[in-house]
């Protein structure tokens, strides 16, 4: 299982915006649906509590690096 670390960028957001890292880490392990948003980068995505909560990462060789990270209550906008 490869570590998740955290870029300092996305730590601050989730402070902000009151994510939890066990709810990043559940989701990048388990989404519910998975997205490219280019070529390096991937959007987990999964449903909690009615809203989408969306993490972007890299997929690294020894490492999983989260960006960002945030929760919407526009489900159909992503996964319409």
């Amino acid at each position: 299982m490869k570590t998740i670390i955290f870029i300092q960028h996305a730590s601050d957001r989730l402070k902000e915006r009151g994510i939890s890292p066990e709810a990043i880490e559940e989701t990048i392990r388990n989404p519910d649906y998975l997205d490219f948003g280019d070529e390096k980068r991937r959007v987990a995505q999964k449903l909690m509590s009615g809203k989408l909560l969306r993490v972007i990462y890299e997929d690294e060789k020894d490492a999983i690096v989260i960006i960002s990270a945030y929760s919407t209550s526009k489900i159909e906008k992503y996964l319409g």
